[in-house]
């Protein structure tokens, strides 16, 4: 291959950039981001960032030996399409000419799922989702002391704004259409512990309702006959209550960024091949077309974890999976990782404390709390699913949880 061309320009494109590099990969390494921003980490968006102990300077994810990597960005360049030519592939962009390489690397992510709008209306001013710095540039213009938050989804995205805002003065309502909060990763029993903590904190928890509708009313600032001038000043819930609102995130999933992909041949990896479901791939980040990988919140694969296919859209998986994608990619052996480089990994940091989450939670398991008590929010519980552990969680035990993670690896092992 000359021309590697990696599509998606933050953690997981800039890891499969610097992958390439260190397999030994020397030829034209071109890299294609849609935001005009260099390279950023996500994870503070919602914490320290959102709360102004971060500036936009500190978020870069660049590194002195990054400029060794000779890598031609094509930032602010929104990727429209795939096409097979002469051996090799092509790159269709938006608003610039195509770029032709020999092999394709797709990170291109995910965006923040939007609540349905009502037929004929536009968008409204003060809804908010958390996805690019953009977004988190405006929701923290949006967060004043005093404000009515109303937050709808009760994951780790929804729980982490949740908790910064009430740090900032904020009045924090969070709506979630499951029994609890943190239910589909956590399940209910220690969804609620942590639900239970929001509430102590001073978070009205609403739980077991959908969101109907937003109600929309007049915005002082909005232009008349913009389309966009009305502004969001409550919620309506399915049974009838309204909750008034300066401001609402939407925090309820996300979508992969592969529209892009149609037409392309890379097979998706819904139950007939869609690509809503995000690109299948294998292990090692294969895709169906040779010389094409993919890797990042983007892509789906089987995992003996889930039990199914699922995207991963965790940091962890980020880092760590595009070195396979890229010695995919040239031909090479599967890189060596450390010992839990399989297991599914994610933290959060919410009101001083840090849960970490390995593995995977089926409905059904069998929760343990092996160590610590829950009242006082330090401990550790393992998840069994027939006998087998098959994920942890932990507060303020980071030895056992490391324990535990590991042998989390060995217990799952291929």
């Amino acid at each position: 291959m000359d021309t590697i061309a990696v599509v998606g320009a933050s953690l997981a494109g800039l890891s499969a950039a610097r992958a390439l590099r260190a397999a030994g990969f020397e030829g034209r390494l071109i890299v294609i981001g849609d935001e005009k921003h260099d390279p950023y980490d996500r994870p503070p968006l919602s914490k320290d960032f959102l709360a102004g102990r971060q500036e936009v300077a500190d978020l870069s994810l660049s590194i002195p030996s990054d400029a060794d990597l000779k890598l031609e960005w094509r930032l602010g360049e929104c990727a429209t399409g795939l096409r097979a030519r002469d051996g090799g592939y092509l790159i269709e962009l938006a608003d610039a000419e195509p770029v032709a390489c020999d092999g394709v690397v797709i990170a291109t992510g995910a965006r923040a799922r939007q609540l349905p709008t009502a037929a004929g209306s536009g968008p409204l001013r003060g809804v908010h989702t958390l996805r690019t710095l953009d977004d988190a540039l405006a929701l923290r213009a949006a967060l004043v002391p005093s404000a009515r938050l109303v937050v709808v989804g009760g994951g780790f995205i929804g729980a982490e704004i949740a908790s910064t805002a009430m740090e900032l003065g904020v009045h924090v309502t969070l709506v979630e259409v499951a029994p609890t909060a943190l239910a589909g990763p956590l399940g209910e029993e220690l969804g609620a512990v942590f639900a239970a903590l929001h509430v102590t904190r001073g978070v009205e928890v609403l739980t077991g309702v959908p969101v109907a509708s937003l109600v929309p009313g007049d915005d002082p600032d909005g232009a008349a006959g913009d389309g966009g001038a009305d502004k969001v000043v409550g919620v309506w819930l399915a049974d009838g209550r309204e909750l008034p609102a300066d401001v609402v995130l939407v925090g309820i999933g996300s979508i992969p960024n592969t529209e892009w992909l149609a037409g392309s041949g890379v097979v998706g990896a819904g139950p007939n091949g869609e690509l809503s479901a995000g690109v299948a791939i294998t292990e090692g980040g294969a895709t169906n077309l040779p010389g094409v990988v993919a890797t990042g919140d983007c892509a789906a694969t089987h995992s003996r974890f889930a039990g199914r296919v699922v995207r991963y859209e965790h940091w962890t998986n980020a880092l760590q999976h595009p070195a396979l994608a890229a010695a995919t990619l040239l031909g090479l052996p599967a890189p060596r990782q450390s010992a839990t480089a399989g297991v599914p990994y994610f933290w959060s940091d919410q009101y001083g404390l840090r849960l970490q989450f390995a593995g995977h939670y089926h409905q059904g398991d069998v929760v343990e709390i092996v160590e610590g008590d829950v009242s006082t929010h330090n401990f550790v519980a393992v998840y069994r699913r027939e006998g087998r552990p098959v994920a942890v969680l932990g507060i303020g035990q980071p030895k056992v949880f490391g324990r535990w993670r590991k042998q989390l690896a060995t217990d799952n092992a291929l």
